[in-house]
């Protein structure tokens, strides 16, 4: 059985792009592998400055993640910062990883040019990254398009380990569907909380239908045919609509004679209504507050377990035991 493995950023509130690109896949995994889900507190740091923040971050991620579909006892489910193997084998990462490979990290870079402070923990995010995975021989990454390079760091530092000391990690393959590779956000560009233009998942309906709302269009007229390839508001309806709905939106832009905000109702009614019974299902957990917590304990048991199995054998590869 492949060992599949995927974590979160709990750096805001969750949205579209978090579900279609990593909260579905992992949960659509659970009838096919072995998984490992983790909320990536310590990732977080690199750019959240505020601890009550992080804290309620993480417990409505793990909130998120139950409502929409995860299975605790199918899936290891845990906070990253509850398992210190993280963090040791970063260390051990970060002195047979070239400068020069994380100097070349894309998102680094886009990170920085946006406004982001360069600190050492955005710079050496690939490390931690690599750890993440390594730690569990995991077989299976599924990430984003945007997310492949970190990837590919994270094999270049399992193959410069093993260079080092011999076979001691196992390299993961990425698996990225090409479908959901990229979500625009209401602006057009990919849907981030690092650009402030995400749709997220449980958002009260007025505010949702506002944010919809709000979709950057042209200034084509209501009459005038229109292009629904380069659509944001298309784009984001092939996520909730069924492919009938999908080819009639797209023969009505061509057509002409509708205007861009009852296309953006119609989104906006069919995002409500997808999660309509994850919405319901999050509120009875959270009528349990425990319930989270204890989740998240079994699931740092399991994964420490694995966790640190893998780092003895590093710790011996290169002579700390």
């Amino acid at each position: 059985m492949k060992r599949i493995l995927t974590g979160i950023q709990p750096s805001g509130t969750l949205h579209v792009g978090n579900y279609f690109g990593a909260m579905r896949p992992i949960i659509e995994a659970q009838e096919r592998g072995e998984v490992f889900c983790f909320l990536a507190d310590l990732h977080a740091l690199t750019t959240l400055r505020d601890a009550e923040a992080l804290r309620q971050n993480v417990r409505n991620a793990a909130l998120d993640f139950l409502a929409c579909g995860l299975d605790p006892e199918r899936t290891v489910f845990y906070r990253q910062s509850d398992v210190a193997e993280h963090t040791e084998l970063m260390w051990v990462l970060n002195c047979v990883t070239p400068v020069g490979l994380l100097e070349r990290a894309v998102s680094y870079k886009d990170k920085v040019t946006r406004g982001l402070s360069a600190n050492a923990g955005l710079f050496t995010y690939p490390v931690l990254m690599a750890a993440d995975i390594l730690l569990y021989d995991a077989d299976l990454v599924p990430v984003g398009k945007d997310q492949k390079q970190h990837l590919e760091i994270t094999r270049d530092i399992a193959v410069k380990m093993n260079e080092a000391y011999g076979e001691v990690l196992k390299l993961p393959e990425p698996e990225i569907s090409e479908a959901v590779a990229t979500i625009p956000g209401i602006d057009g560009q990919k849907m981030s909380k690092s650009y402030g233009n995400t749709l997220e998942l449980f958002m009260a309906e007025k505010p949702l239908r506002k944010r919809v709302m709000s979709i950057v269009t042209d200034s084509t007229p209501l009459e005038a045919p229109k292009d629904p390839e380069g659509s944001t508001i298309v784009a984001l309806y092939r996520l909730f609509a069924t492919k009938e709905q999908v080819a009639e939106m797209e023969a009505e832009f061509r057509a002409g004679g509708v205007g861009y905000g009852h296309f953006k109702q119609r989104l906006f009614e069919a995002m409500w209504s997808y999660f309509a019974p994850m919405r319901e299902r999050r509120a009875e957990l959270e009528r349990d507050p425990g319930y989270v917590d204890e989740v998240l304990r079994r699931g740092a048991e399991r994964a420490s377990d694995v966790a640190a199995t893998t780092l003895q054998r590093v710790r011996t590869a290169v002579g700390l035991r």
